[in-house]
């Protein structure tokens, strides 16, 4: 597809379906061609009227009378009689008055369609018709269904494609020879004919793993090629300190876990060596990350150099100040802590900023303000990125104006992420993973409550409350407006729970709350000055109660299985134990995954769970999956996953040049960008 043509020169397409293609976010007949349908319907299996029984079906018929009429309130409804051979069958077309007209009397027919009773007789309901061809498009055949648009119907990008699609002999080959042969890849271009017109189902999966290959080789090469570029720089070792470790150890009132102690040794090789670290270090909820991040802060500090360590909320960065001073406490290096967020006075941000020049602080803790031209680290030697997964070169780039060379990074992430997902997303980190929590953390108690219940839940949620613990209800939804859909809405919620719990203090809290306001309830909150927070999902990231013990999710079936085990990891985390009550937004069989939620506390599975289920957008977001625009690969495919990471790493030993591959060349640039978060 080197000369792929513009959307004007295609066959069908004038200026106003040009506007709508592009709104669909096609603009060239590549976008085209790469417009996989979301789904197929199988009228393949052509049968007699005799035949038929409820359900999809396809016939070959022909139709003898067809007429329309108004209905009251301006339906229109078109009726016909197909017959073949074997019988006769009613056709219906709602609000189609074309129909009629449009039929030729004694021609052959493929008619697919829906065969349903409805007023007391059987018939075909708008059902697609073609007239008879080697070729039928949208009837007796697999029929590919695609992502509609306004304005844009399935029914007409499948014409399109259909009239512009080239031979699959005149799409380039896409990928190196020796990788199609070696797994054993249908062409690039049967491939694409066959998404969009499968001639078989055998036919069809072999399309989808050959473009779904693909799509992850793009995926794993951007980012192998992005951590090599990283490993060409030069960073400053920081060797390790073996007496103070042992001291910092002995001083925690808790012992490390096998899997902390196992980490904290991977960052300190990669510390101590000229590559520059880019580690993502991931453990569930309550698993000790900050230990190992204040463990590699102080082995930086011990030989001389700074440390950035950024949290993605100003209450999260000051909660890990406060935590991270404590536990440096001990080791005589507390007084280095610093806390630069934007709440500050003027005045307290000049000395902020005065004492890290001086480098009288040497662990700054604050948002990602801190890469910021004006604070001058001089000396800095690591970045500690709390839940943002990846640290992409272009901050790197504005670090290495600062310190004058590179530096050390560690990433961490409170999401379990599935390893075949993290194999692909950021193949340019090193994992790690914590997959243990510290002894006598207590699981949290899971149950799923039926939405006519809670009279009952209430009365027992309200003792807990007089005991002087605290509550979270969450809701997926902030306004009334929105709630029509079914959902109850924060707002709504806030004004129940002051009147069901008169007695206690409700605060509502969400997404269009300024910064300031944000952070002012949440901290009357972790202050007890809340006895009960109504909120969105604002609260999943981080933020540490300990006297919150109960978490409420109102329509939990609106959730994303690894949303809702990030959530409830925001109570029982002082002494406590913690409750998490999940109430559906209707009384029928609870879905299996919160079925699991009962049964399991293991974010890892649980992730793996959400995965398959849910799809990659539930794991890492609907925003960042779009931009790696992986349309066919289903990231549950383990085998596909490896098959792609494995040819990507052959592909930079070979030296291949992309230069070769044009159309490969352009995905893994852009994807590059991407996984840079540039």
């Amino acid at each position: 597809m080197s000369a792929s043509p513009s959307l004007e020169a295609l066959k069908g397409v004038g200026s106003e379906v040009a506007k709508k293609l592009e709104a669909a976010g096609i603009r060239s007949a590549e976008d085209l061609y790469s417009y996989y349908p979301r789904k197929y319907d199988d009228y393949s299996h052509v049968v007699s009227i005799a035949e038929l029984r409820p359900g999809p079906v396809s016939i070959k018929a022909q139709i003898k009378q067809a007429k329309g009429r108004y209905l009251r309130r301006g339906l229109h409804i078109t009726e016909a009689i197909a017959s073949d051979s074997s019988g006769s069958v009613r056709l219906i077309w709602f609000n189609q008055p074309y129909r009629a007209a449009a039929i030729k009397s004694g021609a052959d027919y493929f008619i697919s369609g829906l065969f349903e009773l409805g007023k007391g007789r059987l018939s075909i309901n708008n059902p697609s018709m073609e007239l008879v061809s080697d070729f039928p498009v949208s009837t007796a055949r697999v029929v590919p269904v695609y992502r509609e648009a306004k304005g844009l119907k399935s029914n007409q990008v499948r014409r399109l494609i259909r009239d512009n699609l080239p031979p699959a002999d005149a799409l380039e080959e896409t990928l190196p020879k020796w990788l199609v042969q070696q797994e054993g890849l249908m062409s690039f271009g049967a491939a694409v004919k066959e998404m969009h017109f499968p001639s078989s189902a055998d036919n069809l999966e072999a399309a989808r793993r050959r473009l779904g290959l693909e799509e992850v080789f793009a995926l794993s090469l951007a980012s192998l090629m992005n951590k090599y570029a990283i490993a060409d720089d030069l960073a400053i070792a920081i060797p390790f300190d073996e007496q103070l470790a042992k001291q910092f150890v002995s001083s925690l009132p808790f012992r490390l876990t096998d899997a902390q102690r196992k980490v904290v040794w991977q960052i300190y090789k990669d510390m101590a060596n000229t590559r520059p670290m880019n580690r993502l270090v991931e453990g569930d909820v309550g698993s000790g990350k900050t230990v190992v991040a204040t463990m590699a802060a102080l082995m930086a500090l011990k030989q001389g150099f700074q440390v950035a360590f950024m949290a993605p909320t100003e209450l999260l960065a000051r909660q890990h100040a406060e935590t991270v001073y404590k536990m440096l406490d001990s080791v005589g290096y507390h007084q280095r802590v610093g806390l630069l967020i934007g709440s500050l006075s003027a005045k307290q941000k000049q000395d902020m900023h005065a004492r890290v020049e001086s480098g009288e602080v040497g662990l700054l803790i604050g948002t990602h303000a801190l890469i910021e031209e004006k604070v001058a680290m001089q000396q800095l030697g690591l970045v500690i990125v709390d839940e943002q997964h990846r640290f992409g070169v272009e901050q790197r780039k504005k670090l290495l104006k600062k310190a004058g060379h590179q530096v050390h990074v560690i990433s961490m992430s409170a999401t379990p992420i599935p390893r075949s997902l993290a194999l692909t997303l950021y193949g340019e980190l090193d994992i790690s993973v914590i997959d243990t929590k510290p002894a006598g953390r207590q699981s949290i108690i899971t149950k799923i409550v039926a939405p006519g219940a809670r009279a009952q839940l209430y009365r027992q949620l309200d003792t807990v409350l007089e005991a002087g613990r605290q509550m979270f209800v969450v809701t997926p939804l902030i306004e009334e407006s929105v709630a029509r859909l079914g959902a109850r809405s924060a707002t709504a919620v806030h004004k129940e729970m002051q009147a069901v719990f008169p007695k206690r203090r409700v605060g509502l809290l969400h997404g269009r709350l300024s910064g300031d306001d944000k952070t002012s309830i949440m901290a009357d909150f972790v202050a007890k000055r809340l006895d009960i927070l109504v909120s969105t999902t604002v609260i999943e990231v981080g933020v540490d109660v300990p006297n919150a013990s109960i978490m409420l999710l109102e329509d939990a079936d609106r959730f994303g299985l690894a949303q809702i085990h990030q959530l409830r990891g925001r109570v029982g985390r002082g002494e406590h134990q913690g409750h998490c009550y999940l109430i559906p937004s209707d009384s029928g069989p609870p879905p299996k995954r919160l079925l699991a939620l009962e049964s399991s506390s293991d974010g890892f599975a649980l992730a793996e769970l959400d995965l398959k289920l849910r799809g990659p957008g539930a794991i890492y977001g609907h925003a960042q999956h779009g931009a790696l625009d992986l349309r066919v690969a289903r990231l549950d495919d383990k085998q596909l996953i490896l098959s792609a990471r494995r040819a990507a790493d052959e592909f930079i030993k070979k030296r291949e040049s992309l230069l070769n591959y044009p159309r490969l060349r352009m995905k893994v640039q852009a994807l590059r960008a991407v996984t840079n978060l540039n």
